[in-house]
């Protein structure tokens, strides 16, 4: 019982530069949701087999989940995880005129059907909302990013 939430937005910014957002631990949390935090397990890197814990920082709990890039290329990185949710996070750069259509496909299962219940019941779709904000904000820091490098 596979989920799919997949956005995408066009940012006037290089392919380069919106990736960077994506690599640049310092830049992702600018434009990551202020209760979700990246933490790099070891040292922080986006090739492939790289791995990072995201946390969601919410009162009494904070559920944690272990991530790895599993594919990598030039303006793509694809993270996989395993754990309350269990799935892959794609983030692909493609270049368009005036800059980068960034698409975001967000895939995942739900193993345990209380967790299941619960994120289907209660937070769907706040993580759907969320994500089009999350690009939004993303596409802000890119585009400043980007001005400031001209």
């Amino acid at each position: 019982m596979s989920r799919v939430f997949q956005q995408s937005i066009e940012i006037q910014a290089s392919a380069t530069t919106v990736e960077r957002c994506l690599t640049d631990l310092e830049l992702m949390h600018q434009w990551l949701n202020p209760a979700l935090r990246c933490y790099p397990v070891g040292k922080w890197d986006t090739r492939l087999g790289s791995q990072c814990r995201f946390v969601v920082r919410v009162p009494l709990i904070e559920p944690t989940l272990r991530v790895k890039v599993v594919e990598r290329e030039p303006g793509l990185i694809v993270w996989g995880f395993k754990g309350f949710f269990s799935g892959r996070d794609r983030w692909e750069c493609q270049p368009i005129v005036g800059g980068t259509r960034l698409l975001n496909r967000f895939e995942f299962t739900i193993p345990n059907p209380v967790v299941r219940f619960g994120f289907n019941t209660f937070a769907a779709g706040l993580t759907q909302h969320d994500m089009k904000v999350q690009l939004q904000r993303l596409k802000q820091v890119a585009q400043r990013e980007y001005r400031a490098q001209m």
